[in-house]
């Protein structure tokens, strides 16, 4: 069986670029950003945002990818901005009936932004047991999506 992108992102993340980079990096080159441009743009999502346990980084990373296909780039066209929030918004749907959240404080269990619990989360390897499975599924569901 072929890879999908979903591994493709898979690879990435293992390769030890966060949940955000590795979606947004996958699928950068198709939309013809540079590779350098995507890792940085995408460096501060994650882990929930920054380390916060906000938004799991793998979403905010697909949603940025959402963005580079469709996202609105002129004022006077507001059904680029339309259709982006409307993917967005079936990415989060689809995500949510995977895995059940979209937040990574709900997804992996742990509070990221108490420095005992990231540091048990790196203990435990729960973002090599269980994060890669997000990162995947983002990939998944955008090649659908797009």
């Amino acid at each position: 069986m072929a890879p999908t992108r979903g591994d493709d992102a898979a690879a990435l993340f293992r390769d030890g670029w966060s949940c955000s980079q590795a979606v947004c990096c996958a699928f950068a080159k198709d939309f013809g950003i540079d590779e350098k441009i995507a890792l940085r743009l995408s460096c501060g999502l994650g882990g929930g945002m920054s380390h916060t346990g906000n938004m799991c980084g793998a979403v905010s990373g697909a949603l940025m990818v959402i963005g580079m296909k469709y996202g609105r780039t002129e004022l006077d066209d507001p059904a680029s901005k339309e259709k982006t929030y409307e993917l967005g918004q079936q990415f989060i749907r689809e995500f949510r009936r995977r895995d059940h959240a979209v937040n990574c404080t709900e997804l992996i269990g742990y509070d990221l932004s108490n420095p005992k619990e990231l540091a048990d989360a790196r203990e435990k390897k729960v973002f090599q047991t269980r994060c890669v499975k997000f990162v995947r599924d983002a990939g998944e569901i955008l090649e659908i999506l797009l």
